[in-house]
C-alpha cells in the first residue's frame, strides 16, 4: 500500500481539528507518533504539520510540540502544490461560480498569453472561485481557454462546480494532463477586475497563467486566474534531484 501524500495527512489533521477531536489549547501527538499512525516517513510528517503551521492551525516550538491556536484557517489561502493532484484537490476546496460563456478569438496580447496563432478560436470560461463558506469574498477571478467545440464542458463545469474543467475533458475526451507550465507574476488589477473582486482600483495581485499539456504535447487548456494579494499565496516544495 502506498504511504500517504503530506497533503492528505494535513487534510486529515485539519479535519480533526475543525471537528474538535484536536480542540484548541490542546497538542497534537508527537512526530514518531503521527508517523506511526499513519505508516510513514517523519519527514512527509513533518511537511505536513508545516502545512498547519503556514494555515494557521497549530503553532510549533522546539521541545514543546505542535499547539493546536485556531480551528479555522488565515484568511489567505494557501494551497501546497507540487503536483497535478494537489492542484485537482484545490479545485475540489473551492467553489467555481462561472459568470459567462462566450467564444472568443486569440488576437495581440491574449494570443501571446495562450501562445497560439492569432484567429484561434477558443471557448472562454469566466467564472469567480469562492470559498464553501459564501460569506467571505472571492479567492480569485479565473478566465479558463478551452477548445471552442468543448462547449458541453462549460455546461458540465456549472453542474460541478468542485471539479477542474481539465478533470471534466478528461473524463468525456480522455485527454489526460501530463504537464502544467505555471506562470505567475505580480500586477495591479484594473477598475473591472476590482469590481469583480471587490477590492481597490489598483490593488496589487498575482496573475497566474496555467497551460495543462496533454500526452501529445498539446496545450488543451489555459487558465488565467487573478488573486487578491492578501487572499492567496502559493506555497511549494524544491527537492533537489537525486535525493
Amino acid at each position: 500500500m502506498n504511504r500517504p501524500h503530506y497533503a492528505d495527512i494535513a487534510r486529515d489533521l485539519t479535519e480533526g481539528i475543525a471537528s474538535g477531536r484536536f480542540p484548541v489549547g490542546s497538542y497534537l501527538p508527537t512526530e514518531l507518533q503521527l508517523r506511526d499512525q499513519y505508516n510513514t516517513s517523519r519527514h512527509t510528517i513533518r511537511a505536513a504539520l508545516n502545512e498547519l503551521q503556514q494555515l494557521g492551525f497549530v503553532s510549533r516550538r522546539k521541545n514543546a510540540g505542535t499547539r493546536v491556536e485556531s480551528a479555522q484557517p488565515k484568511n489567505d489561502f494557501r494551497p501546497s502544490l507540487g503536483s497535478v493532484e494537489d492542484l485537482v484537490q484545490f479545485g475540489s476546496e473551492h467553489l467555481r461560480v462561472i459568470q459567462s460563456v462566450e467564444e472568443v478569438i486569440a488576437a495581440g496580447k491574449l494570443a501571446k498569453v495562450l501562445q497560439c496563432e492569432e484567429g484561434t478560436h477558443w471557448l472562454r470560461v469566466s467564472s469567480l472561485r469562492i470559498e464553501r463558506d459564501s460569506s467571505r469574498p472571492p479567492v480569485g477571478w479565473t478566465d479558463v481557454y478551452i477548445d471552442a467545440s468543448y462547449r458541453e464542458i462549460a455546461e458540465e463545469a456549472g453542474r460541478a462546480p468542485d471539479t477542474l474543467i481539465s478533470s471534466l475533458i478528461e473524463a468525456r475526451y480522455g485527454r489526460c494532463v501530463v504537464e502544467i507550465q505555471q506562470n505567475v507574476q505580480a500586477l495591479n488589477v484594473t477598475k473591472e477586475m476590482a469590481g469583480r473582486l471587490h477590492i481597490p482600483v489598483g490593488s496589487a495581485a498575482l496573475e497566474i497563467v496555467r497551460r495543462y499539456i496533454d500526452s501529445t504535447g498539446v496545450a488543451f487548456e489555459v487558465s488565467v486566474s487573478v488573486h487578491p494579494a492578501d487572499r492567496f499565496a502559493v506555497s511549494m516544495r524544491l527537492k533537489r534531484s537525486g535525493v
